[in-house]
């Protein structure tokens, strides 16, 4: 068990689940094309994910961050056999958000488990203590998995 593993073991339990809307991932055309998964049989796009982040919920695949993040690698659209996910329609996922009440930095401790998770170099210290996210946020969700309160979450969903 690594540092950060064990020492976000003890806030889990007094971490906040709240209902979010899904993430889809990042290939697809309309959100309408998911009921399509319904048909398919195989869920080879859960099964390709090298980061193993694809969960099948209802028979849809959704993103579950707290494991991994997103690569963006085009598996899982090359393995859809329904063209519900297609790699033409690759876009990058929401921005993710920090929450400054849950965030440690922003409470005085610190902490850049973020930060050094962030592959896009997203997520900048304003002084010490002030973690913030900027615009070349790819919404990878990396950051997501290993912050040990849970602060970070997926912004704004269009």
């Amino acid at each position: 068990m690594e540092r950060r593993e064990f020492f976000s073991s003890f806030t889990r339990p007094f971490r906040r689940e709240e209902r979010r809307t899904p993430i889809y991932p990042p290939y697809f055309h309309s959100r309408e094309d998911f009921e399509r998964c319904l048909d398919c049989s195989d869920k080879s796009c859960e099964k390709v994910c090298e980061e193993g982040i694809i969960e099948i919920v209802d028979g849809i695949p959704i993103l579950n961050f707290s494991r991994s993040g997103c690569t963006f690698c085009d598996e899982c659209a090359r393995a859809c056999e329904l063209a519900v996910l297609k790699v033409e329609e690759k876009r990058f996922l929401p921005a993710m958000v920090i929450d400054p009440i849950e965030c440690l930095a922003w409470h005085g401790t610190i902490c850049s488990s973020c930060r050094d998770a962030c592959l896009d170099r997203a997520i900048e210290f304003v002084g010490l203590f002030r973690p913030e996210i900027k615009g070349n946020c790819t919404g990878c969700g990396f950051c997501v998995g290993v912050c040990p309160t849970g602060a970070i979450s997926v912004g704004r969903v269009e």
